[in-house]
């Protein structure tokens, strides 16, 4: 298996491969019928001369033009996700404070605060993704973390658990359309290969905001408690709303769009960002071409989708601890401020620990079996956490948990946004229906870890050993599946070209997509 260098592809519906001449991607909506084709008429022009590139040019071309994506685009999805993360897992680190005691707070209303955030969340998942095809997604995603800011400050004038369980509920509606639509936004403008290695970057985002969280938890609570009168958690809630808004605005200005209708880029640049996509797809990426429910329906009737989303559903529930992961930590025996430092070191070795598989699993090209081994180790970290009271070894444990579960889900989500790459609709649906659905974990999977169960948690700690395991048999499934769908692609491959050679128009019925197209495992 060559991997990404290869036409791979989740697809499922038959395309015929377009020639790049028919490129006619993200045009703005509002262009005039003379003015798309002017556009088409030097996109032709441009796509000859690439097509007469020497190897070299188009490789030194390329490099010039990752080199300006990579600075404009990741950075700030980074530090969106970083945020966008931090505002959902800080009332772990609020709880840290006088949040239970000041709002009155009982024994599972703190798991009930955590899962409403979610039911909001999943609402809006799909109406998001598909209103992103229609918009901007500089203005849009910019316009949403925005508003997250806002209503996560919101937090902060809570006085009883209705009013927070209202104001989570809404952070959640005003987040849904961040994640999704980020990944949708860099699958519009990466190869595969590209975006396998792209995605652990931003991805670390959420090591990194649990990292983050712990500093800054620590820092605002054990020195700005009571600071004009007001409780270090409500502080908490407020800095960090106030950083998400100014740090919205910059994006907005910074974000690009679609290749073909960037700015910032040239005319030949604009045109060569949505060849190289064309080259490595063998498929035009039309935004015209489709409407939102068509995108909907190919999703919905391509059932290799339900297998992902399944491995996505369970990959977050056996996660759900970072929500509780501070308060888990504290069961060692320390304070609660000692407890927010303590989980920095955790979260910062599992920022270089999912930097580095995901490297590894680009360079080796292979999806399946990192998933399977790193989720083994996040198994074992559960098993460790929930069968002793050792310090020491639950220590070691709390690190082998999201070193193994939040490094395999990062490998799972590039997966399947290679695995669905076009056209456009569809990934932008299937992508939605994966995280919309699998964020459902995250409702009742908060009710795992009762403080009840403190300290070894043993309901959400042995359940999640399970899950974990099946995580990892699922990916190995998938890997199976995609192997023998594709050795059933190169075997009519062989009988078309046979009976062209014969004379026979005949072509196989399997269903797929261009010559040389296969599935990425």
């Amino acid at each position: 298996m060559s991997g990404d260098t290869k036409h791979t592809d989740g697809g499922g519906e038959k395309h015929s491969a377009e020639v790049p001449s028919q490129q006619k991607s993200h045009t703005p909506s509002d262009m005039t019928t003379a003015a798309i084709s002017k556009a088409d008429q030097t996109c032709n022009e441009h796509v000859m001369s690439f097509q007469g590139m020497s190897p070299e040019a188009v490789k030194a071309m390329n490099k010039k033009l990752l080199r300006k994506i990579d600075i404009r685009l990741l950075p700030f999805l980074i530090v969106m996700y970083l945020l966008n993360f931090l505002d959902r897992s800080n009332l772990a680190q609020a709880r840290q404070g006088s949040l239970e005691a000041d709002l009155g707070m009982g024994s599972t209303d703190f798991n009930l605060a955590t899962s409403i955030f979610f039911v909001g969340y999943l609402l809006m998942q799909l109406p998001s993704n598909m209103l992103i095809t229609r918009l901007r997604p500089s203005y849009y995603l910019t316009g949403a973390m925005m508003l997250w800011g806002g209503v996560s400050a919101c937090n902060a004038a809570t006085h009883n658990l209705s009013q927070l369980v209202v104001v989570r509920f809404f952070l959640g509606f005003v987040e849904a359309p961040f994640f999704p639509g980020a990944v949708f936004l860099m699958s519009s403008w990466y190869t595969r290969a590209e975006l396998t290695r792209r995605m652990s970057y931003f991805y670390s985002g959420n090591a990194l905001a649990n990292m983050f969280g712990g500093i800054i938890g620590a820092a605002v609570l054990g020195n700005m408690d009571g600071a004009q009168g007001i409780a270090g958690w409500r502080w908490l809630f407020i800095i960090e709303g106030v950083i998400t808004i100014g740090v919205a605005f910059i994006a907005a200005f910074v974000l690009p769009d679609y290749p073909a209708t960037t700015r910032w880029l040239s005319e030949e640049e604009r045109q060569f960002a949505a060849w190289r996509l064309l080259a490595d797809i063998n498929e035009s990426d039309e935004q015209r071409a489709r409407t939102v429910w068509d995108g909907v329906k190919l999703a919905v009737t391509d059932y290799r989708l339900w297998l992902f989303v399944l491995l996505q559903h369970l990959s977050l529930l056996s996660q759900t601890f970072q929500y509780f992961f501070p308060s888990i930590v504290a069961t060692l025996g320390y304070g609660k401020i000692e407890s927010l430092w303590l989980t920095v070191p955790v979260w910062f070795a599992t920022f270089l620990i999912s930097v580095c598989v995901t490297w590894t699993s680009a360079r080796t090209e292979d999806r399946a079996i990192h998933i399977f081994c790193l989720m083994l180790v996040a198994a074992v970290g559960n098993a460790i956490a929930t069968a002793t009271i050792s310090t020491g070894a639950r220590f070691f444990a709390m690190f082998l948990m999201p070193m193994g579960a939040v490094s395999a889900y990062q490998i799972i989500v590039a997966w399947i946004a290679n695995s669905f790459p076009r056209p456009l609709v569809k990934r932008s649906a299937s992508l939605a229906i994966a995280n919309m659905i699998g964020n459902t974990a995250s409702i009742y999977g908060s009710y795992m870890y009762p403080a009840s169960a403190a300290p070894q948690y043993v309901p959400g700690g042995s359940t999640n050993t399970v899950v974990c395991v099946l995580v990892g048999a699922l990916a190995l499934a998938l890997r199976f599946l995609h192997k023998r769908i594709n050795r059933k692609l190169e075997e009519a491959e062989v009988e078309d070209a046979n009976n062209a050679a014969a004379g026979i128009s005949e072509t196989t019925d399997i269903d797929r997509r261009a010559v040389g197209f296969r599935y990425v495992y």
